[in-house]
């Protein structure tokens, strides 16, 4: 219990939070590799898996690659990444090791939704004469957005709460309260940059919940009024 209540101690001390070593300068510090690193992420892996979803080949192949990339662990690539000559071009191996990081639940969310998309839906829009960047914007992409979404919101967490590793080769972010803490042997801070990563994630977890609602394209559809034709409107029942 003592523990909690230090921990509490060392949120509420203003000192705590100002500074280039305080919690707003490490937040910021966090947020940027976090929206970097997704950024690039969603760049590289939603346009490879919508592709691959809609031809409905080599999606299989892709998916294995990148799941296999999770075998490796991210700190053994991030420090692979700082021995190599882009050691010395300050936040990108971490960036990159995040990114890779990212990938896979990117790459394989939005392929698994684009192939569980209705085929009688497609062939319909199909013989109504869409092309296939038609069929992708306004058939596939819609009804598979929550899959997407779902992959962006694991992503996103997972790479929150994964950069602070970025801290132990010397990194910004909130992991540099926490090894600050233990070099400090001080067991409160550690517990409150544990605390600060978390409820960062949560956050991140919650704003992306509600802009899938906000941002459903089903959901948004479903609000436009039918209009009947003249004809039915004015029919007898």
């Amino acid at each position: 219990m003592d523990v909690f209540q230090r921990t509490w101690t060392w949120l509420a001390t203003g000192s705590h939070w100002s500074g280039t070593d305080g919690v707003w300068h490490r937040l910021g510090e966090h947020l940027f590799l976090t929206v970097a690193c997704l950024a690039i992420s969603c760049a590289v892996a939603l346009p490879v898996a919508v592709v691959l979803g809609h031809v409905g080949r080599g999606g299989a192949l892709a998916v294995n690659i990148s799941n296999a990339g999770r075998a490796v662990p991210t700190f053994a690539v991030l420090v692979l990444l700082l021995l190599s000559p882009l050691g010395t071009h300050g936040s990108w191996p971490t960036i990159i090791a995040l990114v890779l990081f990212a990938i896979p639940p990117l790459l394989t969310n939005a392929y698994v939704g684009m192939r569980e998309v209705d085929r009688g839906v497609v062939e319909a829009a199909r013989g109504m004469g869409m092309t296939g960047r038609q069929l992708i914007a306004r058939v596939e992409l819609p009804l598979a957005f929550p899959m997407v979404v779902t992959g962006v919101r694991t992503a996103a967490v997972q790479v929150v709460a994964t950069t602070t590793l970025a801290a132990l080769p010397g990194g910004g972010g909130l992991g540099r309260i926490i090894t600050a803490g233990f070099r400090l042997t001080d067991t409160a801070q550690v517990v409150a940059g544990a605390v600060l990563v978390a409820a960062l994630a949560l956050l991140v977890e919650g704003v992306l919940v509600v802009l899938e609602r906000l941002l459903d394209p089903r959901r948004r559809r479903s609000r436009v009024p039918a209009v009947l034709p003249p004809s039915t409107a004015g029919s007898p029942a």
